[in-house]
């Protein structure tokens, strides 16, 4: 018997070069070159068409120049049609997700501890008090403070390299950056610590990407879902989740983490669960509160916002307020 031909909509997609947008910078183009192998490798062409967002163009904090400032440009392309994809770093997007527009992938999702880059390899508990540590994150500063190690957080902003470079200039001592951003770049030697969540809870969805079409096509959306990864995407929707009913955005001083782990039943049957971790945390480092919840993977979001409820229980709200009066900058 004959197989069937493929649809119209599937035949298009498979005929055409998938038109993927990105940001310019060496570890955008990195994250997105990951997608578009991906799916030549599934017999899809495609290629990059590099877009420059607001956020790539603005030198201030980014939370003074608005939440997605490094995604609305390439949504824009989506919906005009001039890409078929956006990758984004999934931490960029805002809470909510537009109506004409759904997140089709998150492949497997990169180690999403923060790691520490100092002088003369050294760890962080080995930095002596007054030592210059750089990030502008808001959640970094303020869980860098509550460790008590009387460090001197320095701001921080520009590429990986030029991070890396302030370090290596003897300007900073230490910088704090996502694990995940040296990894795709092949910069991993550069890390003389990865962070332990029990030291510093990460972004949400840090280390995750988000590959997003327009809602209106099936026929890609079912092609993109082809590199979806579901413990992946479950860790984000329960993080993203705790985000939104915190309503915070990515530039609060939040932390989460979500993980599936395999665990065992009465019976010596091996399941998986969802485990989620999250803490908010004073600017000042006066205070820091954390929550915690284990469940299905199938009631992430649930999970997420449980852990959420039960941190603005413990005070979430006044400490996020707090560190919004005070100051604001980008997570990077």
């Amino acid at each position: 018997m004959n197989a069937a031909a493929p649809s119209a909509p599937e035949t298009e997609v498979a005929r055409t070069t998938l038109r993927i947008g990105t940001r310019g910078s060496l570890l955008a183009t990195t994250q997105a070159g990951t997608v578009r192998d991906a799916l030549i490798a599934a017999g899809h062409p495609a290629e990059l068409v590099i877009i420059t967002t607001k956020g790539d163009v603005t030198a201030g904090p980014v939370q003074r120049i608005g939440v997605g400032v490094f995604v609305a440009e390439l949504r824009e392309a989506l919906l005009a049609g001039d890409v078929d994809v956006a990758v984004h770093s999934y931490k960029d997007l805002p809470t909510v997700q537009p109506a004409d527009l759904v997140v089709a992938a998150v492949p497997p999702r990169e180690d999403p501890r923060d790691a520490l880059v100092a002088r003369d390899g050294l760890v962080l508990g080995e930095l002596p008090p007054g030592s210059k540590v750089g990030t502008s994150a808001p959640r970094r500063r303020a869980q860098l403070r509550a460790l008590g190690l009387g460090l001197d957080i320095q701001p921080l902003r520009g590429n990986i390299d030029t991070r890396l470079g302030k370090v290596e200039s003897g300007e900073l001592d230490a910088i704090v950056i996502a694990r995940a951003g040296l990894s795709r770049i092949g910069r991993l030697d550069a890390i003389t610590e990865s962070l332990e969540p029990v030291q510093m809870l990460p972004a949400p969805s840090q280390g995750a990407l988000a590959v997003e079409c327009r809602a209106d096509n099936p026929a890609l959306i079912a092609v993109l879902a082809e590199l979806d990864d579901a413990a992946s995407r479950a860790a984000v929707v329960a993080e993203r989740a705790l985000l939104a009913e915190l309503e915070a955005g990515c530039t609060a001083p939040v932390g989460a983490i979500a993980e599936v782990v395999e665990s065992i039943d009465d019976d010596g049957r091996v399941f998986d669960e969802l485990s989620v971790r999250g803490c908010a945390a004073a600017l000042d480092g006066s205070d820091s509160i954390r929550a915690s919840a284990v469940g299905s993977p199938a009631h992430a979001e649930e999970l997420g916002r449980a852990v959420a409820r039960e941190l603005l229980d413990l005070g979430a709200r006044e400490l996020m307020v707090a560190a919004d009066a005070e100051d604001g900058s980008s997570d990077d």
